[in-house]
């Protein structure tokens, strides 16, 4: 999924010494693997509320578009858009055994934890969901949530969360794995993280300049999980007397 050339690298803006003090996950398509019953329930919430049902073969070329363009697509008129999320949120509930997290993930959590980074999530998805994929041990490690977005209102809820944190911008990375996120963490002047394993194509998250792309969730704690390690102490030795 996406192109392997792409690497996990850096550009603007400045990273802390951690190199982030707060990393922020998107949920579904970056932690979790939610797209494939994503796909499966999608043509049926189509019939329900009356918008275009995708055929299998407009699946990628969704993929490479943002949210507005997906709506677009769908002829979704905007007064829809509350009662479908509400309605999504309920067969995830229905569906939730169906949702696993990524392979990695836990390893990463972990990692970043160690690491003394701290964690958060920043979702259109609702908390309970969240915390049921997760886990109760996986759960434990994220420190705040900021669940149940609007569809477009990620970056509000992230400048939330940077008040509520009272961590810098600057030294928060937001993780995720479409267009909106990226949008979401520049309007909140965080840095953007893109994955490649999510919603998204990677070639139209790399449009939106991410200051670091990653191929696998062991990139991310391979980039970000940079334990400092002490200097040994030194003892002045004992002289008697």
């Amino acid at each position: 999924m996406g192109h392997a050339g792409h690497r996990a690298r850096r550009q603007s803006p400045p990273l802390s010494p951690l190199p982030f003090r707060l990393v922020v996950f998107d949920f579904d398509g970056t932690l979790a693997d939610s797209f494939p019953w994503f796909a499966s329930i999608l043509n049926e919430v189509a019939t329900r509320y009356r918008f275009q049902r995708i055929a299998e073969d407009d699946t990628e070329m969704l993929r490479g578009l943002d949210a507005r363009a997906i709506i677009r697509h769908l002829g979704i008129p905007a007064w829809k858009l509350p009662f479908i999320t509400r309605n999504m949120h309920a067969l995830a509930t229905r569906d939730i055994a169906a949702i696993h997290l990524f392979p990695g993930i836990t390893a990463m959590l972990d990692a970043l934890t160690h690491s003394g980074i701290r964690l958060a999530i920043v979702s259109s998805n609702v908390e309970p969901n969240i915390r049921t994929v997760l886990g109760p041990r996986e759960a434990g490690l994220i420190g705040h949530y900021a669940c149940g977005a609007s569809l477009f209102g990620k970056a509000r809820r992230l400048r939330s969360l940077i008040r509520t944190t009272g961590e810098r911008p600057a030294d928060i990375l937001y993780i995720g794995d479409e267009i909106r996120d990226a949008v979401a963490a520049r309007d909140a002047g965080c840095a953007f993280g893109a994955v490649a394993w999510g919603y998204t194509r990677l070639d139209a998250l790399a449009k939106c300049d991410p200051a670091l792309i990653f191929q696998t969730p062991r990139d991310i704690s391979a980039s970000l999980a940079k334990i400092p390690v002490a200097s040994p102490s030194v003892t002045n030795p004992q002289h008697p007397g």
